[in-house]
């Protein structure tokens, strides 16, 4: 599969592949942390998707049998939240449902990095974490069939020989609790419906909460109104508007030698 060649390209499958989440009612697991639940939940709604957030063993695989996609997110551990998150890693992976790990704070606890490097060799479809975060699971990185997605000022995303640059968003955002965590969520969404290529899948999530999140800026007062404006622009967005917000967009293939 080809990923999109210019910023152009990659709004209008932006665009599209949200108009393909809202019609299918994409189902998306969330196994989140506590302080990211309701932001998560509701930019899933937001862009038509529909989330659902048991963390119960026992009901787990119901759930998971009539999901889309799974996010696993590694904050506010417990012990049965590690067991419960390798137990959906595995039905997922069982059943070839995309999912998402988003390692999040592995670079300040041992124990999160060593679930996460647990959790990776269960082959994650795609990984979305900081740099620092991704220099710390640097190793298990190398063995990565999925889709490495880095985000910060600069978004980069990775699989295999291929690397994109993209710059969208707006700095507000990190003053926001669990953005990154809805934006993983929204990331699994988009891989439910375009899963023949993670890489390309990857860059219309972020190119789509990037632009939601560069409107929500635009007006708003200070992080209390942005988290509300975000979710409005996530329900609205056209490709028009996406495309407007790309500040930066860079395709290239690596030499694999």
């Amino acid at each position: 599969m080809k990923a999109p060649g210019t910023a152009s390209d990659l709004a209008a499958l932006s665009a599209d592949l949200l108009r393909q989440i809202a019609d299918r009612q994409i189902r998306v697991h969330c196994l989140t942390n506590s302080v990211a639940e309701p932001i998560t939940a509701n930019a899933l709604l937001a862009i038509g998707a529909v989330p659902s957030l048991t963390a119960e063993s026992e009901e787990l695989p119901d759930f998971l049998r009539g999901a889309d996609a799974l996010l696993i997110n590694l904050g506010t551990p417990t012990a049965e939240k590690v067991a419960v998150r390798r137990l959906a890693a595995t039905i997922a992976g069982k059943a070839g449902m995309p999912w998402v790990l988003d390692p999040v704070m592995v670079d300040r606890a041992d124990r999160r990095r060593r679930e996460a490097e647990s959790l990776m060799a269960e082959r994650p479809t795609a990984i979305r974490c900081n740099e620092a975060e991704a220099a710390t699971l640097a190793g298990g990185l190398k063995g990565l069939t999925g889709a490495l997605v880095c985000t910060g000022a600069l978004d980069r995303v990775r699989q295999g020989t291929r690397v994109a640059t993209l710059e969208v968003g707006h700095p507000m955002l990190a003053r926001i609790t669990a953005t990154g965590c809805a934006l993983s969520a929204i990331l699994a969404a988009f891989l439910a419906v375009h899963p023949k290529d993670r890489m390309a899948a990857s860059l219309a999530a972020l190119a789509a909460f990037g632009a939601a999140g560069a409107e929500a800026a635009d007006g708003a007062d200070g992080p209390g109104s942005l988290a509300v404006r975000l979710l409005d622009r996530l329900s609205t967005l056209t490709e028009d508007r996406i495309a407007a917000r790309i500040g930066r967009y860079e395709l290239r293939a690596e030499d694999s030698a």
